[in-house]
């Protein structure tokens, strides 16, 4: 599944199975596990699913909490094995107001691109539903797509994940 690939992006909807799929594909890589995780427990609902998807993951994994600085997290944890990120749609969430979403997409893109060690970067696919109705969420919806199509670009695979079902959207690159 995964062959000689250092950029692997899964996306999905909410509840679709990317996260499993994601892990799936991290636990392909023989080296150590590295969760970089971008939620932050703002409520009691999301410590629930903070929660959850630690035990759901089970032991073998560091865990490294990063909601802003997603550049330095992966610059500094290069090189000590693969590292799955969950998730970007989160992150962006969490830059959204205070920072501009397309530098912020180019700075994490340009740390994508000097990696050496394995990147398994989980996305939600906002962009198949109803427009939002208000011009916050519309922004926001915008932006995610556009940091999902960069991501892509960047990506030596995609895969989409569609009940519980993997999709290889973008096959691996071809060596020189």
């Amino acid at each position: 599944m995964i062959s000689n690939s250092r950029i692997i992006l899964v996306t999905g909807g909410a509840r679709s199975g990317k996260s499993v799929l994601a892990e799936r594909i991290a636990g392909q890589f023989d080296m150590p596990r590295i969760y970089i995780a971008t939620a932050t427990a703002g409520d009691e609902e999301m410590s629930r699913r903070i929660a959850r998807h630690r035990e759901m993951r089970g032991t073998g994994w560091q865990t490294v909490e990063e909601s802003r600085d997603l550049g330095a997290a992966l610059a500094a944890t290069d090189g000590q094995g693969v590292r799955l990120v969950d998730c970007l749609t989160l992150w962006l969430a969490n830059l959204f107001e205070a920072h501009d979403p397309d530098t912020e997409t180019a700075r994490l893109c340009a740390a994508l691109a000097a990696q050496n060690s394995p990147v398994v970067l989980v996305t939600n696919e906002l962009g198949l539903g109803i427009v939002p109705e208000n011009s916050l969420a519309r922004r926001f919806r915008d932006a995610h797509g556009l940091m999902n199509q960069a991501v892509a670009a960047a990506s030596d695979q995609v895969w989409m994940s569609v009940s519980g079902l993997p999709l290889r959207l973008k096959p691996e690159r071809e060596s020189p």
